[in-house]
């Protein structure tokens, strides 16, 4: 009504907060505020100690992330990212068994974090509609508790000031402080849940074997939580340059340390299966280990408010972090965008009550994948003060048959990678069909080895 132009303001420039910008760009002029100093190109940064280790991009979410961003996908892989077929191109030892490489079902995209929020970040700045404001620290929400208005900040040089904007989305990650602004505005505290492993990460790079740099299969040996003890297991993703990223990881009391003799030793002697550590016999290690603590899955049930500010949506891993083991981060981060710019798209830009349609939009990917990572964290020793409830233990004997079953039956296996990867909802797992399947157990055998094959196992130098 004012005829001024619309304004947003991110807050965050990690993959969230980029993806957010792009989904709020058709409608408004975009700030990015963040606290770091971008790099110009695939470099670490302070603000991201979890880019360390192994990421990975579910089908489901590469989908939304190229919807949002098309031709995102195209740069990566020309920068020297995987298109991993799922379950294809994996070996993978659940806590069930060897699963079977059927034909391909979904994919995964394969780099580095570095790279892949580059790669992203060159291409959202490019957008004309999009500023960002580096090196800037967040004070507070600027408005009440019935409408946020703008956001206060201090950029490096030490002045304060005020941005103001229609619509403000926290991607702040972990370090959110939207809970404690509401409180300061006179809000009731949301519901917040975290179930906490205690899960330590740590990973190395290495320079894979020169026979082994192109099409090389992901190797995971996964925890077992029916083990009665603290879980532990290791990932070895192909990414770029001819690289592998290798992560091991061990919950309360099973943690791994930074010491670089420890770390195959580890992957050796502590998993399940010493078959990554077999793998890095003839690979060259190209960093120290870096180790990161800070896993807990942590949700804020934003969406059941009461009473929801106009004008603030609280987006990525502010709104809910995941244990990093399961991949689903940033998938969950790009389908909420996606959904973020659908909202404003079908509601209009400045309608009322947007900010809670949007907040409820933005928490629906949530739910399946705090299902999947919940359905077997809280079996680990000391994640939560009461344990498992009734239904953690139904739900989860269910999906262990199911698992179980996937291992010999390729359709069963196709409908766990349809829920996994995020392209479709749990409910496909309770069709009368897999019901079924899931009683009737695997059709196939189980494997007693890692189903590589022998020209992998050549260019890997184990045979």
């Amino acid at each position: 009504m004012s005829g001024r132009p619309a304004t947003a303001v991110v807050l965050g420039g990690s993959v969230a907060g980029l993806l957010a910008a792009r989904a709020l760009a058709p409608f408004a002029r975009v700030t990015v505020v963040e606290r770091d100093a971008l790099p110009a190109g695939p470099e670490p940064r302070r603000g991201v100690p979890q880019a360390r280790h192994a990421h990975q991009l579910w089908s489901g979410g590469a989908r939304a992330l190229e919807e949002l961003v098309p031709g995102v996908t195209e740069r990566l892989r020309a920068a020297g990212a995987h298109r991993q077929p799922v379950t294809t191109n994996m070996v993978v030892l659940s806590p069930h068994g060897w699963y079977r490489r059927w034909d391909e079902s979904h994919h995964m995209l394969l780099c580095t974090r570095d790279l892949l929020e580059a790669t992203l970040r060159a291409q959202v700045l490019g957008d004309r509609r999009i500023e960002l404001l580096d090196r800037t620290e967040v004070l507070a929400l600027d408005g009440a508790r019935t409408a946020v208005t703008g956001v206060r900040v201090r950029t490096d040089d030490g002045a304060e000031r005020t941005l103001r904007a229609g619509l403000v989305v926290d991607a702040t990650g972990r370090g959110s402080r939207t809970a404690r602004w509401l409180a300061d505005a006179g809000l009731p505290a949301p519901e917040r849940r975290e179930v906490d492993t205690g899960l330590v990460y740590a990973s190395r790079l290495y320079l894979a074997p020169e026979a082994a740099r192109d099409g090389f299969p992901v190797v995971n040996v996964q925890q077992d939580p029916r083990a009665g003890g603290p879980g532990r297991g290791g990932v070895l993703l192909p990414v770029e340059d001819g690289r592998w990223l290798v992560t091991l990881f061990g919950t309360r009391g099973g943690e791994p340390t930074a010491r670089v003799a420890d770390f195959e030793r580890f992957a050796r002697e502590e998993l399940r299966h010493p078959v990554i550590a077999d793998l890095l016999g003839e690979a060259v290690p190209q960093t120290e280990v870096a180790l990161t603590r800070a896993t807990s899955n942590r949700r804020f049930l934003y969406e059941r408010m009461t009473a929801w500010p106009e004008n603030l949506v609280v987006a990525g891993d502010a709104l809910a972090a995941f244990n990093p083991v399961y991949g689903h981060g940033m998938a969950v981060a790009a389908r909420g965008a996606a959904a973020l710019r659908a909202t404003v798209r079908r509601h209009g830009w400045g309608s009322p009550g947007l900010a809670r349609r949007a907040q409820r939009a933005v928490a629906r990917p949530v739910g399946a994948a705090w299902d999947l990572a919940l359905g077997q964290d809280v079996f680990y020793p000391g994640p939560t003060h009461d344990g498992p409830s009734v239904r953690d233990r139904w739900l989860a004997a269910y999906v262990g048959r199911l698992m179980r079953t996937a291992t010999g039956n390729g359709r069963v296996a196709r409908r766990v990678t349809d829920v996994t990867s995020l392209e479709r909802g749990p409910a496909v797992l309770l069709t009368p069909r897999m019901l079924v399947a899931a009683l009737a157990g695997p059709l196939k055998p189980a494997l007693t080895a890692p189903p590589l094959t022998a020209e992998e196992r050549k260019a890997a130098g184990l045979s």
